[in-house]
C-alpha cells in the first residue's frame, strides 16, 4: 500500500506509518533543515527512511494530480501554529494555516484514506465554526470555495449538501479524536487532535485504538512500590519525590490497561549529561544544554511522571519547557537523544544542527509509536474492506 506525506517535518508520522506497512511514494516538506535532518539520516543508512524521496517544496506548489487514485493513504501535519495554545490564535486569518492546500491535494489525490495530526487547540470552542468547516470540506473535498463566495456561505453551502445526504461524487468518512500519546506508551503527556477519513465508495468500518495504558496503573505502581522497587529508589527518596507529586489515586481510571510510561522510564540508562558529561559526549546527540529556569506556569518535568508535552517554541525553546526538574527545584534542559526518546524516535536518529534547532523540530514531530499504531489500525481496516469486495 503507497503512502504519501505531506507536511513530512523530520518524519515521524511518516516512519511509523511506514513501520505499519505503508511504501511512502513521496514525503514534502518545506523547510529545509527538517530535509537536512531526514537526508542525513537517509545517508546514514536509517532502515526507517529507506527509499524515502523527501521533496523541499510548498505543497501549494505541487499537482499532486499524476498520483490520482494510486495512493492508499495520505498523511500528514499541517503547521499548528494557528490553532495552538502557545500561538497567536489566529485560526484560518493565519497565513501558515495550511488545511486549504491539503483539502486540495485530498481532492488531486482520491486516496483511500487520510491521517492529519494538529494541536488539541483546533477543537476549542472559539475555533469551532473553522473545524467544522475543515471537516466539511475534507468531507466533499471536490465542493471547492467559489469566487466570490465567503467563508460563512460556502460552510452553509456545504452544511446542506451534508444533511440532504445524496452527494454523488468524491466524498470521506472522516472522524476525529483527541489521543493523549501517554495513553499508548509514550512517555509524554501530549494530546493532540487526530483526523481520519476513509473514502466512502470503500465502505470501511473503523474506530479509534483503544488505549493501552493508564495514568491509574502508573499510580497504583507507585501505591504497590513496584514502580520504586524496578528502578531501585530507596525508602527516603520515595517520600521527597511523591511529596513534590502531590498526586493521589483516583480509581476508576482505565484499569485493566499497562502503565503510563515516565521520564525515568525514558532515560534512566543514559548517563547524566550535567554530571557526567564525558561519558554523555560518546552518545549521539546526549550534551548538556545550560540555561534552565523556571518561571510561573512552565517548571519542567518531574521523572516520575510522563514528561509534559514537548514544544517547539515559535521564538526557540522556551524557558521552564522541555526540561527536568529536580527534586531540590532546580531545571535542566533535556538533551536532544533524550526528547527523541520522548517521541518514540530510534537511538540511531542524529541531528546535524543546533540543540535549538533540534529541539523545534522535535517539539514540532508526531511521536512515531502512535503513529505506527494508527497506521496499523487504518491498513488492517482498508485490507479487510478491499478482501470483503
Amino acid at each position: 500500500m503507497k503512502s504519501i506525506e505531506l507536511f513530512a517535518g523530520v518524519g515521524g508520522l511518516g516512519m511509523g506509518i511506514g513501520k505499519a506497512g505503508f511504501k511512502q511514494v513521496i514525503a514534502v516538506e518545506k523547510n529545509i533543515e527538517c530535509c537536512n535532518t531526514i537526508a542525513n539520516n537517509k545517508v546514514l543508512g536509517l532502515s526507517e527512511l529507506a527509499g524515502w524521496t523527501v521533496l523541499n517544496n510548498d505543497i501549494k506548489d505541487i499537482d499532486f494530480r499524476k498520483y490520482q487514485d494510486q495512493i492508499t493513504l495520505v498523511s500528514g501535519g499541517p503547521p499548528c501554529q494557528p490553532f495552538s495554545l502557545g500561538g497567536k490564535h489566529l485560526g484560518d486569518l493565519d497565513v501558515r494555516d495550511s488545511f486549504p492546500e491539503t483539502i486540495r491535494a485530498i481532492k488531486e489525490i482520491r486516496p483511500k484514506a487520510f491521517i492529519f495530526e494538529n494541536v488539541r487547540g483546533l477543537t476549542r470552542k472559539s475555533f469551532s465554526n473553522y473545524f467544522e468547516y475543515t471537516i466539511l470540506q475534507l468531507t466533499y473535498p471536490e465542493l471547492t470555495i467559489k469566487k466570490h463566495e465567503s467563508f460563512a456561505k460556502h460552510l452553509e453551502r456545504l452544511e446542506n449538501v451534508h444533511t440532504k445526504g445524496r452527494y454523488l461524487g468524491l466524498s470521506y468518512n472522516v472522524i476525529y479524536q483527541v489521543l493523549n500519546a501517554a495513553d499508548f506508551g509514550l512517555p509524554q503527556i501530549r494530546e493532540r487532535v487526530f483526523i481520519v477519513g476513509f473514502r466512502s465508495d470503500i465502505e470501511v468500518g473503523w474506530h479509534f485504538p483503544k488505549p493501552t495504558h493508564s495514568r491509574y496503573e502508573l499510580l497504583r505502581s507507585w501505591v504497590s512500590e513496584t514502580y520504586w522497587d524496578r528502578h531501585k529508589i530507596s525508602t527516603k527518596e520515595r517520600k521527597e519525590i511523591l511529596d513534590a507529586h502531590k498526586i493521589t489515586l483516583i480509581e476508576g481510571e482505565n484499569p485493566n490497561t499497562l502503565p503510563w510510561l515516565t521520564l525515568r522510564d525514558a532515560i534512566c540508562d543514559l548517563p547524566d549529561p550535567e554530571k557526567f558529561p564525558k561519558q554523555a559526549k560518546k552518545l549521539i546527540n546526549h550534551t548538556f544544554q545550560p540555561g534552565a529556569r523556571s518561571y510561573i506556569g512552565h517548571n519542567g518535568s518531574l521523572l516520575d511522571y510522563p514528561a509534559k508535552t514537548l514544544k517547539a517554541g515559535s521564538h526557540g525553546v522556551p524557558g521552564g519547557e522541555n526540561a527536568i526538574r529536580k527534586i531540590d527545584g532546580s531545571l535542566r534542559y533535556f538533551t536532544v537523544r533524550e526528547s527523541a526518546r520522548l517521541q518514540g524516535f530510534p537511538d540511531n536518529y542524529t541531528f546535524h544542527c543546533s540543540w535549538g534547532q533540534a529541539i523545534r523540530q522535535l517539539g514540532n514531530a508526531v511521536p512515531l509509536p502512535l503513529a505506527e499504531i494508527l497506521g496499523k489500525s487504518i491498513r488492517k481496516a482498508i485490507t479487510n474492506s478491499l478482501r470483503k469486495k
